[in-house]
This record gives C-alpha cells, sequence and structure tokens, in this order.
C-alpha cells in the first residue's frame, strides 16, 4: 500500500483547509486510515480515524468539533476537513494506514505512512 498526503499550505486562524490521503496498491489490505501530526518540537500526536469499510470515525479532544474526516472509496481517498484552525494545530499532517484492527492512537501500530504535509497556522 502506497499513500499520497496532499493539501497542506497557510491559512490564518479561524480557517479551513482540506487535507487528502491518497491510496494505491494493495488498498484492499486496508482496515483503517489514521491521520497523525507532529507540531515543532513535538512528538507526532493522533489526530483522526475512519475504518476503510464501514466508516467508523475516532478523533482526537483537541480536534473534536473542528475537523472532520471521510473516506471516498471509489477514488482510495481519505479526506480530513479542517475548520476553525488554531496555530496550535502547525504541525506535519502524516496519513496512516493499518492492515488488521488497531488501537486507532497508536502510531507504531500502523504499517503504512505517507510523506505528510505541511499545515501552517498563522495568528
Amino acid at each position: 500500500v502506497q499513500l499520497q498526503a496532499s493539501g497542506g499550505g497557510v491559512v490564518q486562524a479561524g480557517g479551513s483547509l482540506r487535507l487528502s490521503c491518497a491510496a494505491s496498491g494493495r488498498t484492499f489490505k486496508i482496515y483503517a486510515i489514521s491521520w497523525f501530526r507532529q507540531g515543532p518540537g513535538k512528538e507526532r500526536e493522533f489526530v483522526a480515524a475512519i475504518t476503510w469499510s464501514g466508516g467508523n470515525t475516532h478523533y482526537a479532544d483537541s480536534v473534536k468539533g473542528r475537523f472532520t474526516i471521510s473516506r471516498d472509496n471509489a477514488k482510495n481517498t481519505v479526506y480530513l476537513q479542517m475548520n476553525g484552525l488554531k496555530p496550535e494545530d502547525t504541525a506535519v499532517y502524516y496519513c496512516a494506514a493499518a492492515s488488521t484492527a488497531v488501537v486507532v492512537v497508536v502510531s507504531s501500530e500502523y504499517d503504512f505512512w505517507g510523506q505528510g504535509t505541511l499545515v501552517t497556522v498563522s495568528s
């Protein structure tokens, strides 16, 4: 499985961005896709997850109500709609895929990773 993340950029606080994660290869192996992020000087943290078939979602408390994860199975793509962005959301955002049921918030559980896309929120 290969993952290609895109959609990052620079936005003012309160603005919106939509990230995309396009999956290719053996996508039938995917159980779930998640977004993680790593801010300057911080550890990588979980943001949101969605199961590939059922569409069940899970969010970090810090983004609930502001971010929405969704998927388009026909396009093999997962999206992260980010509204109400804050300067503390500034980070490199990575998408990751797991091939089995996992503890979604644990990055080491994931088998495949995209290259990351930078989101910068200015105050």
